[in-house]
């Protein structure tokens, strides 16, 4: 851990735990240890050493309150504070900061663990475990992690840890959220946290930072079980506090936190000097980690509180304050009344410009009660010295009170998930530990009493039930010895005869209230009851009840006037009249308490709403899986390291620790019915003829030895693969194992990994089986498409070349059509030019025409006699005769520039060739008239590409078109 708050187990619930109840045993206990050591337990004890390595106290023989002390002794003192005790997990508070116990790592390391019940005990194995319920909808699927203990034990600390780890794990595994809601979610759920504790917890004498109040955190899950919101329930807040502190305790956190961390602006709006002091705050100078007045401020900006709300917020508090030291003198005239004392004066002004309330209006509703008798005027009467102080308090009471409901209430507005977006939820209780003043009241009464119902609650789901089931399933079992606490439940709580039940009655009577009178009416109602007691020789009324956890003197005195919890009304109708817009809307709906027709104030006594209360948490409780954590105090003093034996074995006898070990070893802690079994199970069995309709139906006589037997072909099933060379399940081994009632079929931890381990193992076959099929399917359908895809291409292709075929065989046909053209012109002047070339030889040659002039003449004086030509190629006249020696005649710049380009070739520049001109002075014949016969063409191609190539003195011959003219000359 990173920090000295974060890395501390436990500063869970704190207060002052004095007076005898511990003491009057102590001395026995010690002797009872003793004796212990050296009878029972002497075998077992030999190896001390090894006491540590016991994860489990099940594993503990023989199971004695002694063996259980020193196996956790050992464990403490190897550093290792968590250990399991069959369904509970007991939680040793080190006092100390402990590095790496709650790391992000270990976070993880739990959460992603096949069975995270073989790793090491540690609260996030509880916490894991109700997680993976609701990830397998196991009924019921709601959880609830019930965190007790005394006093100082660490429960809150242990209530945050919880918070913090489902805040991690269900919240950073969302891929379909956007990182900046998963953490706005995250950050506003954890953001609660400091809020609460700021405004309802205290320091003790115990503890320094001790829950002032009870509350019931759920953390909403989505059906894919991810953290989308949050709700806060609270129980009895602790408002007394505001106005008196036990001596050398502490206030609520939040006014410590504004007088350290306020700056001197905040503080001159607060009217509050450095060097003032308040009455009601003692201990101030005592600095505290918890007095962190910056992480409460941005706490409640993540929330939504924005500035203008927490300044008005502020300035109640700072009233509150200045309301504290605003003190009355007697006046000396009885019929006026009390005056204010000379320097609360100051005080009072400064408290009513925090409020915004008149001056004279606040100290008239301090000073003046109003009656009112019937339908007649009210009646103004001078509060005593004791009435004004008493005033005083309960406006400061009354207003933090409300202050805190309404902080709860926005809390939940901003936290809490719409209903539709949420299916199920975890539910965490931290309450109040275990109290024992040395003068307990009404507060210290309901304490304990949620204390007495919280113990009720294990004993009946756990102690009780389970072996009342045990003997109505048919298993052989000898009922286990405990402690049940329903008689003290009875006395508290019971109708028309329990204290509570006479408390309201005395509260109803329209008469003062008197602590003897009372006392004697409970001996009368209770006398015959064995859990209460009262000592004849105390000059203060008082009884005496016996808890689950000890003995506690309750006194009677001022007991009925903190049960009707009266708010005068005028005081009420001045918090209406408050300019501040927080005051005022914290009392704007509320009505002061009214009178009935017969004159009997119609009161809601404060154990009313607390037992109320109280019982809707029950009933939550009751219809949600619980997971218990019992948290130990090692010593009083919160000494790290320090183990104190006494103090140990007392909560271990309290919280009926040994008794649970016992059934855990001997019992079977999982039950499930054959047809939750049978649909959870059956498919490692393929069993396919259950139906849900059936299930529903419920356990008929037709169809339980149908369950039964499929139950059985489920287990046989797995034992028979469970069978290897290094394991052998025998029928023992079995019935330790796993047990078949009538309806439900009885488990252990490690048979019901065991079943898990195989159905994961029949759903991975299957899943692969799934898998299979699919991808065959999928790559049937890649290769048809395949397939399909080469068949579109091949016909594109293919239309394509016809194209491009067609496209050829036109332009082949154009230009045969224009060879063929060009040949017969080729003939017919070849003809004409045969027809004139005697005549030409004896004469002058004639004009040439205008075509055979632009043509060019040759002459070659290779030929035998020489023959004039007109209109050979040029080309084919070099391609004759290597040697020769041509004379050209040409007309036009651009036609002599185009043979002079086609002349500049290799061989010219040799010098084996010379050209020469003749300007037509001697006659020309065609050299087509040379060849006799037809010249057939053969070729594969168009004479085009041909056209181009030159002569090459190097070769004996020409090629290309050349050649195929000349095959016949």
């Amino acid at each position: 851990m990173n920090s000295e708050k974060s890395q501390r187990i436990g500063n869970g619930h704190g207060e002052k735990v004095k007076g005898g109840v511990r003491k009057k045993s102590g001395h026995a206990h010690r002797k009872s240890l003793n004796d212990s050591l050296e009878g029972e337990v002497k075998a077992f004890l030999i190896d001390e050493g090894q006491l540590h390595t016991y994860d489990d106290l099940t594993k503990v023989n023989p199971v004695t309150p002694t063996t259980v002390l020193k196996c956790l002794q050992a464990r403490y003192r190897a550093k290792v504070f968590y250990t399991h005790a069959g369904c509970t997990l007991v939680a040793l508070n080190p006092f100390q900061p402990v590095p790496d116990l709650y790391s992000l790592d270990v976070m993880k390391e739990y959460h992603c663990a096949p069975q995270p019940q073989e790793s090491k005990p540690h609260i996030f194995i509880v916490a894991e475990e109700a997680y993976r319920n609701v990830q397998g909808q196991v009924e019921p699927v709601n959880q609830s992690l019930v965190v007790s203990g005394e006093s100082g034990a660490g429960k809150t600390w242990t209530s945050r840890c919880l918070m913090k780890y489902y805040a991690t794990v269900a919240a950073s595994s969302s891929l379909l959220k956007s990182q900046d809601t998963v953490e706005r979610i995250e950050k506003r759920v954890l953001d609660s946290n400091p809020i609460m504790e700021a405004f309802g917890n205290a320091c003790t004498l115990r503890n320094s930072n001790s829950s002032r109040f009870g509350k019931y955190i759920q953390l909403q899950l989505n059906r894919s079980q991810l953290l989308v919101g949050a709700s806060v329930q609270t129980y009895l807040l602790e408002k007394t506090r505001v106005a008196g502190q036990p001596a050398n305790e502490r206030n609520f956190h939040i006014f410590y936190q504004m007088m350290t961390g306020g700056s001197d602006e905040q503080r001159k709006e607060w009217k509050m000097s450095h060097d003032q002091h308040f009455a009601w705050l003692p201990n101030a100078e005592k600095t505290l980690e918890e007095d962190c007045f910056d992480e409460t401020v941005e706490a409640m900006v993540h929330l939504g509180i924005n500035a203008e709300k927490q300044g008005h917020m502020f300035r109640i508090l700072a009233g509150l304050l200045q309301l504290g030291n605003v003190t009355f003198c007697s006046a000396t005239d009885e019929s006026q009344p009390c005056d204010l004392e000379e320097k609360s004066k100051d005080f009072m002004q400064r408290c009513a410009s925090l409020l915004c309330v008149p001056v004279e209006e606040l100290q008239t509703c301090l000073r003046v009660r109003t009656l009112r008798a019937g339908k007649q005027s009210a009646l103004f009467k001078p509060c005593s010295l004791a009435d004004c102080s008493v005033r005083r308090d309960c406006l400061a009471k009354v207003i933090y009170a409300q202050l805190f409901e309404w902080l709860v209430t926005f809390i939940n507005d901003s936290i809490c998930a719409d209903n539709s977006t949420w299916c199920n939820f975890i539910g965490l209780l931290d309450v109040y530990g275990f109290e024992c003043f040395q003068f307990n009241n009404l507060e210290q009464l309901c304490i304990n009493y949620a204390n007495e119902k919280l113990q009720q609650h294990f004993v009946a789901h756990y102690l009780k039930a389970q072996q009342e089931e045990y003997v109505s399933e048919g298993l052989e079992w000898s009922f286990v010895k405990y402690q049940d606490n329903q008689g003290c439940l009875d006395l508290i709580e019971g109708i028309p005869t329990g204290v509570f039940s006479l408390l309201n009655e005395e509260c109803l009577l329209n008469r003062a209230s008197d602590a003897k009178q009372f006392r004697v009416r409970l001996e009368k109602e209770l006398s015959d009851n064995g859990s209460m007691s009262w000592d004849k020789f105390s000059k203060q009324p008082h009884f005496t009840v016996a808890h689950y956890a000890g003995k506690v003197s309750y006194q009677i005195e001022g007991m009925m006037e903190k049960n009707k919890d009266p708010v005068p009304p005028e005081l009420i109708h001045l918090l209406k009249k408050s300019e501040n817009p927080l005051l005022h809307q914290l009392f704007a709906d509320r009505d002061p308490v009214g009178q009935g027709t017969r004159g009997l104030r119609q009161v809601v006594t404060v154990v009313s709403k607390f037992k109320n209360s109280l019982e809707s948490l029950m009933k939550i409780l009751h219809s949600t899986t619980p997971h218990y954590t019992r948290c130990i105090k090692p010593n009083t003093d919160c000494r790290p390291l320090t183990f104190k034996k006494e103090e140990v074995i007392m909560q271990l006898e309290a919280c009926g620790i040994v008794e649970t070990i016992h059934i855990s070893a001997a019992g079977f802690p999982i039950r499930i019915p054959y047809t939750s079994f049978t649909q959870r199970y059956g498919l490692i069995s393929n069993l396919t003829w259950f139906s849900q309709g059936a299930g529903e139906q419920g356990l008929e006589a037709d169809n339980k030895d149908a369950l039964g037997s499929a139950v059985a072909d489920i287990l046989r099933v797995v034992f028979s693969h469970s069978l290897d060379a290094s394991r052998h399940i025998d029928n023992e081994t079995r019935s330790s194992l796993v047990h078949c009632g009538r309806t439900k079929v009885f488990l252990t931890n490690s048979m019901l990994e065991l079943l898990e381990e195989h159905r994961n193992r029949v759903c991975s076959q299957r899943a692969f089986s799934i898998q299979c099929c699919w991808r065959r399917h999928k790559q049937r359908r890649r290769h048809a498409m395949r397939r399909a895809v080469t068949l579109i291409q091949a016909v594109v292709r293919s239309w394509l070349v016809r194209r491009a075929v067609r496209r050829c065989h036109r332009a082949a046909i154009v230009l045969q059509r224009s060879w063929r053209k060009w040949r017969a012109l080729m003939d017919a002047l070849a003809e004409a030019e045969l027809d004139d070339a005697e005549d030409l030889q004896e004469a002058m040659p004639p004009e040439l025409d205008p075509i055979l002039r632009a043509r060019g003449s040759v002459q070659l004086s290779n030929i035998q006699e020489p023959v004039m030509v007109r209109g050979w190629p040029m080309g084919l006249a070099l391609a004759s005769a290597p040697t020769i020696t041509v004379s050209m005649t040409a007309t036009g710049f651009q036609k002599m520039i185009s043979v002079m380009a086609c002349l500049n070739g290799h061989c010219f520049r040799s010098g084996e060739y010379k050209v020469e001109t003749n300007q037509f002075k001697q006659g020309v014949a065609s050299i087509r008239a040379q060849p006799r016969g037809s010249i057939k063409l053969h070729y594969q191609r168009s004479p085009l590409l041909y056209a181009d190539l030159h002569p090459n003195h190097k070769r004996d011959g020409v090629t290309g078109l050349n050649q195929i003219l000349l095959e016949s000359t």
